[in-house]
């Protein structure tokens, strides 16, 4: 019997050189990456107001308040304010207050990302959506596609909002690697891993606001491919989880994750905001590590309320 004897590397290489290819090198090119077309710079970047809302809560918005972006909805039941020792604004403290408070603002398009179905991220999400559009104001929402146009359905219904309208791309929302759109702003969905009620992927973004790409972890832990979300999206402001507790990666793996996703700007947020996660310290904390890993990466400490020009 006759064996047919392996084909080795050498016998390969030999191979391609007599091709004309030289070494399995050849074989594979290197191809320039491509940044998606859905988040590339639209214009020059220009600096945006971010307001820390507590917890893992922000608003982001363009100077004028034209653009104005919500990441998660957990407005006035927001507990992130009893430890600080605060005092939640006044327009922080109903669903009402808020309208009037935005209303005021005068905004083109307000957007509202939602990360996941976690009571301190969706916690005022309806009514905020209702108040809003029952107030006339141009509001819309992302989140999961299957979270929002099959799971949270009879929720919307409640609600009395027509999902199909107030959600993005016709209430399909976007799943992870989708893109929406809604005034001068984008978002394309991101991992992140953490839990859900609904037991459907929890989220992050990239946004796009006033030129700036944004990006916002939403709950989650540490994970290698946040180096390609640096490598696709190239974000200039990291907002990031930093409670540790049970729930998600604390100040030194919040740090490491703003290092990978190469933002020049970080924000903790998510500590503070119940009994179970790192308190405000988790803050100085981050700064801290931060400083130790990427010294060049500027950090931005609040205090739930606080308004900060990025």
């Amino acid at each position: 019997m006759c064996l047919e004897s392996p084909f080795t590397r050498a016998d390969f290489l030999r191979a391609t050189s007599t091709a004309g290819l030289g070494t399995a090198a050849a074989l594979a090119p290197t191809v320039a990456w491509a940044e998606p077309e859905q988040i590339a710079q639209a214009g020059p970047r220009v600096p945006i107001n971010v307001r820390w809302l507590g917890g893992g809560v922000a608003e982001l918005s363009t100077l004028d308040s034209k653009q104005i972006m919500l990441v998660d909805a957990w407005i006035w039941n927001n507990a992130g304010y009893d430890r600080f020792n605060l005092k939640k604004p006044p327009e922080l403290s109903s669903a009402a207050a808020y309208a009037d408070h935005l209303v005021a603002r005068k905004p083109d398009a307000i957007l509202v990302l939602l990360t996941h179905d976690h009571g301190d991220h969706i916690g005022d999400y309806f009514e905020l959506l209702k108040t809003l559009h029952d107030r006339g104001l141009n509001v819309k929402s992302m989140g999961h596609s299957d979270l929002l146009r099959f799971a949270l359905v009879p929720k919307f219904k409640e609600a009395g909002l027509d999902e199909t309208a107030i959600v993005v791309n016709n209430g399909a929302g976007g799943n992870i690697g989708g893109t929406g759109a809604h005034g001068g702003m984008k978002a394309v969905v991101v991992p992140a891993f953490h839990s859900t009620t609904f037991g459907l992927p929890s989220i992050g973004f990239v946004a796009q606001i006033g030129g700036l790409n944004v990006y916002a972890s939403g709950d989650t832990d540490l994970f290698g491919d946040m180096s390609l979300i640096a490598r696709r999206y190239k974000p200039d402001l990291a907002i990031v989880c930093a409670g540790n507790g049970p729930f998600t990666m604390g100040p030194a793996d919040a740090a490491e994750a703003a290092r990978m996703v190469g933002a020049s700007v970080a924000i903790p947020v998510h500590y503070g905001h119940n009994g179970l996660v790192i308190g405000p310290e988790a803050g100085d904390r981050f700064k801290a590590e931060m400083s130790r890993i990427s010294p060049k990466t500027h950090v931005i400490v609040m205090k739930p309320g606080e308004t900060t020009q990025v």
